[in-house]
């Protein structure tokens, strides 16, 4: 099956859905190309943290390492973080003859783009979303989200047109108004050929950066902006632990706004030992959960979740309804929503359980993502969405080659 995802957002050196499932697809056996902008026009997102020289080389050696293709169109601007297309991309895609068209983001101007004009493709097409309610922030989303009601989900309903939701939460069914028997819920997970459990890389990890062995060490990657709750994470880390272990943070992302400067001067002022790193390739994560004891979100949801639970991390996080659901398996604790005293003593608690507690958790954690997030195991759920798609457009049964 010749695949064609689009999606706006996509860096070769990040761990995103978008770098993971096409390379998994390929495995699989099928033909995957990756359709985004341009580099001269970097996402929003991509501007405070991503290293975005070289992108051309970037893009060739994740060609040749998953066997996925990239093509780059041309974009005029952002806007509201959604990209502004110039002329083309649907010729582009039409010359590729693809058996489906993946269009990530649903609510994206591409997205909304490609659901008016489905009736009209010589090809299916399916959507995903990975909005949640506690990250939509634009003051102007309601307008937004009713403007997708009248304009979008009739279409979405007449063509049945399916809508992937990427988080267990019904936003798109209360906020846009689509039918939940056309949005099938299929999870992120990790990548596990990357990411699992290595006691030599803590080791080594440990040795490097001066961590005794007995060191309980806690981990965080991503952002320190405020919707992430750095200043959190550095509050909880001010003072001495009440413990007698040494708690040490290694605490992994790029300082750019004055916030997260501000979360910058914090951390220097703390008590405890904290080893700083900027931001990283996503092939050279493992090693800092490797090396770790637990891993904290102190606000929303992160992808590294699934990453840090495939090394076998317990995860503290926020008690917001996906990271309840997520650790509702005996593999982390959820804290109460910016109460630091709180995130304090739940890392207080892991420091001083004992190693049987411990490494039951850490089990867990590990058959969390093992069992079920495996990306080779979420891979397959995405394609039999494709394939079942297919074949309902043509009205005739796609032979597997996987």
């Amino acid at each position: 099956m010749r695949i064609v995802h689009f999606d706006q957002m996509f860096h070769p050196e990040f761990g995103d859905q978008i770098n993971i499932l096409p390379k998994y697809q390929v495995k699989q056996g099928h033909e995957v190309y990756i359709i985004t902008g341009k580099n001269d026009v970097p996402h929003p997102r991509f501007q405070s943290f991503a290293d975005n020289t070289n992108m051309d080389d970037k893009d060739r050696r994740f060609e040749a390492t998953t066997g996925v293709k990239i093509i780059r169109v041309d974009i005029k601007r952002f806007v509201s973080g959604r990209a502004i297309y110039k002329k083309g991309h649907k010729k582009i895609i039409d010359n590729l003859n693809p058996d489906i068209l993946f269009c990530h983001f649903n609510d994206t101007v591409v997205g909304m783009y490609y659901t008016w004009i489905s009736n009209k493709l010589d090809y299916p097409v399916i959507f995903d979303s990975h909005m949640l309610e506690m990250a939509s922030k634009n003051p102007l989303n309601k307008v937004f989200r009713m403007f997708y009601r009248v304009a979008m989900t009739p279409i979405i309903k007449k063509n049945k047109l399916k809508v992937i939701r990427t988080q267990d939460d019904d936003y798109v069914n209360r906020h846009l108004g689509i039918p939940k028997e056309l949005t099938p819920f299929i999870s992120f997970g990790s990548d596990t050929s990357i990411f699992y459990p290595n006691n030599d890389v803590k080791s080594n990890f440990r040795r490097e950066n001066d961590i005794q062995d007995d060191d309980f060490v806690v981990v965080y990657t991503g952002k320190f902006s405020e919707d992430k709750g750095g200043k959190i994470l550095a509050e909880a880390f001010r003072n001495k632990f009440e413990t007698n272990k040494n708690i040490v943070l290694v605490a992994v992302g790029n300082i750019k706004s004055e916030y997260e400067k501000e979360v910058e001067r914090i951390f220097k002022k703390s008590d405890n030992k904290i080893l700083r790193f900027p931001t990283q390739k996503y092939v050279d994560l493992p090693r800092f959960y490797q090396a770790s004891d637990l891993c904290v979100f102190p606000k929303q949801c992160s992808l590294s979740f699934y990453d840090a639970q495939a090394c076998g991390l317990p995860v503290i996080a926020e008690d917001n309804n996906i990271n309840i659901d997520r650790l509702n398996h005996k593999n982390g604790l959820v804290y109460n929503t910016n109460d630091i005293d709180d995130l304090r003593n739940k890392i207080n608690q892991f420091a001083e359980m004992n190693k049987e507690e411990y490494n039951t958790i850490s089990q867990n954690a590990y058959n969390f993502v093992k069992e079920s997030y495996d990306y080779k195991y979420i891979a397959e759920q995405y394609t039999k969405v494709l394939i079942d798609e297919y074949n309902r457009f043509n009205g005739k049964e796609w032979r597997s080659l996987w």
